[in-house]
């Protein structure tokens, strides 16, 4: 079952007002939080559990916002980050970049100096991965991690949140990973693309991690690494755009193989797609060179 358009907005809506009021902090004993009375996510779970339990999971995106264009290659990151990549490998990622218009290649950390060698003068973007798969690296590491990538000549960075500390409630914790890296990418001119890990967050979560992302000034939500148990939804996309509002990127990846997928993905709110079958999408031809 699907709910209408209307119901949509008000579940998420809903989920959103309790986020807010835990982001604004707790009062004394954190027993006054602003303006929750008692149902904000972190005091409250249960409160928020029964509000995503009254439509979130029959929910799913109904399709008619955003304007999809023609030419979808500057939405994409041409992604390859499986653990036997070979230089050989990237070459080719590189080239396949510069012939499409790709907005960037997403690659991890060892990869970006040749990477930037082989696209310097181009339009391509390295973009290269911190905290990379779990998000459960100490947070000086991932900002001294982003710092060194940035050097090599990655522009954007993908870093993940700890998942674990989101989920034991430890929010300050991953508002100052998220803030470091920010911090980290922003003094030399460089993005942050701040992946939540949506398969294994629930809705009330995702929400709590954007609004987080945001208020540590990342510039971008991505949905996923790939790498957990399931990639973007069309559904999460637009819970996550809710969340942000208008000016932070929202980025889909995990998954994302076809062009119908990536225009459903912009439809509902994302501004940049992580893929590794970026030639199959704009072309209908070629082969995914990675799991992602």
């Amino acid at each position: 079952m699907t709910a209408p358009p209307d119901d949509r907005a008000q579940l998420i809506e809903a989920i959103t007002r309790q986020v807010l009021a835990t982001l604004a902090g707790p009062g004394v004993d954190g027993a006054n939080c602003a303006t929750c009375s008692g149902g904000c996510a972190a005091r409250c779970a249960p409160r928020v559990a029964e509000v995503v339990a009254g439509g979130a999971s029959r929910v799913s995106y109904s399709g008619e916002a955003g304007y999809v264009p023609v030419n979808l290659a500057k939405y994409i990151d041409h992604t390859l980050l499986k653990p036997d990549a070979t230089a050989a490998d990237i070459d080719k990622l590189c080239a396949e970049a510069m012939k499409h218009g790709f907005a960037s290649v997403c690659i991890n950390p060892v990869w970006v100096s040749r990477a930037a060698s082989i696209l310097k003068g181009s339009d391509v973007a390295v973009a290269s991965v911190v905290g990379f798969p779990f998000g459960a690296t100490i947070s000086e590491i991932k900002a001294h991690e982003t710092r060194q990538v940035i050097r090599d000549g990655a522009r954007e960075i993908d870093m993940v949140i700890n998942i674990g500390a989101l989920k034991s409630g430890l929010l300050d914790l991953v508002r100052e990973d998220i803030a470091r890296v920010s911090d980290a990418c922003h003094e030399s001119g460089a993005i942050n693309k701040v992946i939540i890990e949506a398969a294994l967050l629930t809705d009330a979560e995702k929400v709590i991690a954007c609004r987080l992302a945001k208020d540590a000034k990342a510039d971008f939500v991505k949905t996923s690494t790939g790498y957990a148990s399931g990639g973007a939804t069309v559904f999460d996309v637009a819970l996550m755009r809710e969340a942000v509002g208008p000016r932070i990127g929202v980025k889909a990846a995990g998954g994302i193989r076809t062009r119908n997928d990536v225009e459903e993905m912009i439809a509902a709110g994302a501004t940049r797609i992580g893929a590794s079958a970026g030639v199959k999408i704009v072309t209908g031809a070629g082969e995914s060179v990675g799991k992602y």
